[in-house]
């Protein structure tokens, strides 16, 4: 017993350490995703520890919270997957047949086919099968604690906002459906405006190029939107060359940094792609952070899952050589 109650108290200390790390990294910037990572790893060793210091304290206790929950997992990863199925069927119904609206639907099948395949495995001795099997169970922890980080402080960064005042509001383009706003820019306009109006900032910059075949730029269709709310037009300035997010801020930051050098703005962008449009303003030099609007609630699991799969993407080459490493752990763990 001594030794589990050394081991509780080590973990209580280690949860510690990288609490502080997480507190450190969010007043140093919270605009980096690693900071999401130190506190799911501070909660994972306070939840261990306080574990391990409930079973010594009373084992009874601890085993009527562990068994029920190991014995509904399943139940609730079923659950999960018949839940993504079909939310995925109506962002396709809705939104139209994308692969980007095919996320929370792959992901879905692809739960139920692991599930299936999982307890077909534990029929076979084969150790080729379960080494197969401790792979992609090993991959599959990787991406859940990677999802669990982005999920978490995707929130979290969404809930601290924009502290003190601004100069500018920077509005993220979306994509113009033809040559109209659609619903998904119109919340961000409305929000810009929201925000404009609370802290009293004199100027609203609309970023957006003009796309093939299109009558009028991106930027052009956001400030006639605002002009018809009510925004006048001496306010609003246009950024009319980007393509890309990345390309928004920065080229939304030359012409902040022209016009103030010592600018502050707050970026608006929808509430899904708050934490990875933070991460483009830290990339483009952005002296600002992000708040989001809201969209349709069916939208958001595809929505969340396209900006995860992005950021794995940005970052393709440390994740892929976690994977392998993750894989072959889950290999040896399960071979024999």
């Amino acid at each position: 017993m001594d030794k589990y109650d050394g081991l509780a108290t080590f973990l209580y200390v280690a949860s510690g350490v990288w609490f502080v790390a997480f507190a450190v990294g969010v007043v140093i910037d919270r605009r980096r995703l690693r900071n999401g990572v130190y506190l799911v790893i501070a909660l994972g060793f306070l939840g261990v520890s306080a574990l391990l210091k409930l079973s010594i304290a009373s084992p009874e206790t601890a085993g009527a919270l562990v068994v029920p929950l190991l014995l509904v997992s399943p139940v609730l990863t079923f659950g999960l997957a018949v839940f993504l199925i079909l939310n995925g069927m109506l962002v396709l119904r809705r939104e139209g047949w994308r692969l980007a609206n095919l996320l929370s639907l792959l992901l879905g099948m692809g739960i139920l086919g692991f599930m299936g395949f999982a307890a077909f495995a534990v029929t076979v001795h084969a150790p080729v099968v379960r080494a197969a099997i401790g792979a992609v169970a090993g991959v599959l922890c990787y991406f859940a604690f990677v999802f669990g980080c982005f999920l978490l402080y995707s929130v979290l960064y969404a809930r601290i906002g924009h502290r003190g005042g601004a100069d500018f509001v920077v509005v993220l383009g979306a994509g113009l459906n033809g040559d109209e706003v659609p619903a998904q820019l119109a919340g961000r306009l409305d929000r810009a405006r929201e925000v404009a109006d609370s802290l009293a900032v004199p100027t609203i910059i609309v970023s957006g190029g003009q796309g093939p075949g299109a009558e009028r730029s991106e930027a052009r269709a956001m400030a006639d939107y605002l002009v018809e709310k009510g925004v006048p037009e001496d306010r609003i300035l246009l950024e009319e060359e980007s393509r890309t997010t990345l390309q928004n801020l920065r080229f939304s930051r030359e012409i902040m940094v022209a016009r103030k050098p010592d600018y502050r703005c707050v970026v608006v962008t929808s509430n899904y792609h708050v934490l990875r449009a933070a991460v483009f303003t830290r990339r483009a030099g952005v002296t600002g952070h992000v708040v989001g609007a809201p969209i349709a609630a069916y939208f958001w699991p595809s929505a969340f899952l396209r900006e995860f799969v992005a950021i794995l993407v940005d970052n393709k080459v440390k994740n892929g050589a976690l994977c392998v490493l993750f894989a072959l752990l889950g290999a040896l763990a399960l071979k024999n």
